[in-house]
């Protein structure tokens, strides 16, 4: 079960990200205020939902929440700062794009996060599995980061973007091999083991 808020007498924001772990695309993170009487019994960590559950929280919490915003780090900027400084500016720009409603208190998934401008902050582990806020931020970044790897599979179809969203399976190294390294690539990472060369194909 699912707690719906930390502080009863604050505003909370829960924050999250998705895509961290990933050899290509941007890491999405989201800001969700949620009302105080929300509840909706599939909302859960969006790692244990499907991909169809996640589609259809992903409509609820967009029309339900008190306000939410999405927002993005390319692989240019992860490969310039670092995947984790990456995500916390992900969840800072999505706090910013927030228009409705300023948070008192922002959960955060996680044990790090860089502080947010004169807002206290909480870091959960396993957050998405324990506060609402947290998880509907997780299923908006998790949702809205799928669909722009499934738009970029458009451009670059031989990685399988569609399956894998830019995790490091086996076939999408395979793909690294044998068509070179595209610009949404994280070239920070390892994206293959270290006595293999990298082709730039694509740039």
């Amino acid at each position: 079960m699912l707690l719906p808020f930390h502080d009863p007498h604050l505003l909370e924001a829960g924050c999250d990200e998705a895509g961290r772990g990933c050899l290509a695309g941007s890491v999405f993170a989201a800001a969700v205020i949620l009302p105080r009487d929300f509840y909706h019994p599939l909302l859960n960590d969006s790692k244990q939902l499907t991909e169809h559950q996640r589609d259809q929280l992903r409509t609820v919490v967009e029309a339900e929440a008190i306000d939410w915003a999405v927002a993005e780090v390319s692989a240019q900027e992860i490969d310039r700062i670092n995947i984790l400084k990456a995500s916390f500016l992900a969840m800072h720009r999505a706090l910013d794009a927030l228009t409705r409603a300023r948070p008192e208190l922002i959960l955060v998934d996680g044990n790090r996060f860089y502080p947010y401008p004169q807002t206290p902050h909480l870091c959960v582990v396993k957050g998405d599995g324990k506060y609402a806020s947290i998880a509907a931020a997780s299923v908006l970044a998790k949702t809205w980061r799928d669909e722009a790897m499934r738009n970029l599979h458009q451009e670059f179809p031989d990685y399988g973007w569609l399956e894998n969203k830019g995790y490091p399976t086996q076939a999408h190294r395979e793909a690294i091999r044998q068509h070179g390294v595209t610009p949404w690539h994280r070239k920070s990472f390892q994206l293959l083991p270290n006595d293999e060369q990298l082709s730039f194909k694509w740039e």
